[in-house]
């Protein structure tokens, strides 16, 4: 990563951060004066570590969507890199083709075959033109449906990875199909006959991202963000003003708890402190054992259970009705 990305800060991360260097500086003066400060360190070190339950314990919506954007967060590609081996790239929808925005391929998980299918934002100016700034087209869709069948003739467990604002809403998208190839996604998702399993690891946005977390088990990491609408676009057609995008954010309430208590999903994988990309092995190594545990059980399912499961699974959502006892609109005027 750049320098400019490793010296990115968020504004409510400050805090944490002008501590952490006041630390630094003080272990190089340590080293260079011999002047035992060890006690200073540590109760500065005591500070940041209470600073930070307190900042990221109460983190609002906004923050979450800031936090689930943030330039250093690692992506499908680390993850990758991080805890699959051998992974080979599978390219093109057969079609039109090849998405570039949409990661589809084969390796291992430990000793584990999957298929892996994830959306890339991309980090660089150069990866996020290539990536389309991970807002897959028709035939990124077309694709990772196409490598899911091909892992469910050869019984291979699947892993999606989601990070994106949304499907891509350009004209030329349009034109081939867009809808259809989530619709179809969608659809299709539900007759795959082997264990599959997704993680959101930052923005989940819309039906970009349910085009590829149909699955037996939807997981979102600790800072991620699961939404049916980008808190910008949501803004954009209630108030006709984007900007009022950390409005909308509180409206949705886009928090994994109130994801997991709706029963959207099905579990929160922790993240280190301050987030994943505060320490990316750390957060690989969790996502990687969690991913691993729900294959496993997933595993000893029949395909008419698993297929049974799933269906059920997406059936129930929207059954909940969320009572508001202030009787107030969530949403403002």
């Amino acid at each position: 990563m750049s320098d400019l990305l490793n010296d990115f800060t968020l504004d409510f991360e400050k805090p944490v951060r002008d501590l952490e260097r006041q630390i630094e500086e003080l272990q190089e003066a340590e080293k260079k004066t011999e002047i035992d400060i060890s006690k200073e360190i540590k109760a500065l070190q005591k500070k940041v570590s209470s600073l930070t339950k307190e900042i990221y314990g109460n983190l609002t919506p906004w923050e979450r969507v800031l936090l689930s954007r943030h330039p250093q967060r690692p992506h499908t590609v680390d993850y990758i890199d991080k805890i699959i081996t051998d992974f080979h790239e599978v390219a093109g929808d057969r079609y039109f083709a090849n998405d570039s925005s949409m990661i589809c391929g084969f390796g291992y998980l430990d000793d584990v075959k999957v298929c892996v299918v994830g959306i890339e934002k991309g980090r660089k100016t150069k990866e996020k033109v290539k990536h389309n700034f991970g807002m897959p087209r028709p035939e990124g869709y077309r694709k990772a449906i196409r490598v899911m069948k091909m892992a469910s003739r050869f019984n291979i467990p699947i892993v999606s990875f989601v990070d994106t604002p949304g499907a891509y809403p350009g004209i030329g998208a349009e034109e081939r199909g867009q809808s259809a190839a989530i619709a179809e996604n969608l659809a299709d998702m539900f007759d795959i006959e082997v264990p599959m399993v997704s993680v959101v690891i930052g923005e989940g946005g819309s039906g970009g991202a349910l085009g590829i977390a149909v699955t037996d088990k939807v997981l979102m990491m600790e800072y991620s963000i699961y939404s049916v609408i980008s808190p910008e676009s949501c803004a954009s057609i209630l108030w006709a003003d984007p900007k009022k995008g950390d409005v909308a954010a509180n409206s949705l309430k886009l928090d994994p708890n109130k994801a997991l208590e709706l029963q959207v999903i099905d579990a929160i994988i922790p993240e280190p402190a301050c987030g994943a990309h505060r320490d990316i092995d750390v957060a690989s190594e969790t996502v990687k054992k969690t991913i691993l545990k729900e294959i496993k059980a997933l595993s000893k399912l029949s395909v008419e259970k698993l297929q049974e499961h799933r269906f059920n699974k997406f059936r129930r959502m929207g059954n909940q009705t969320i009572h508001d006892h202030s009787g107030a609109n969530n949403f403002p005027q």
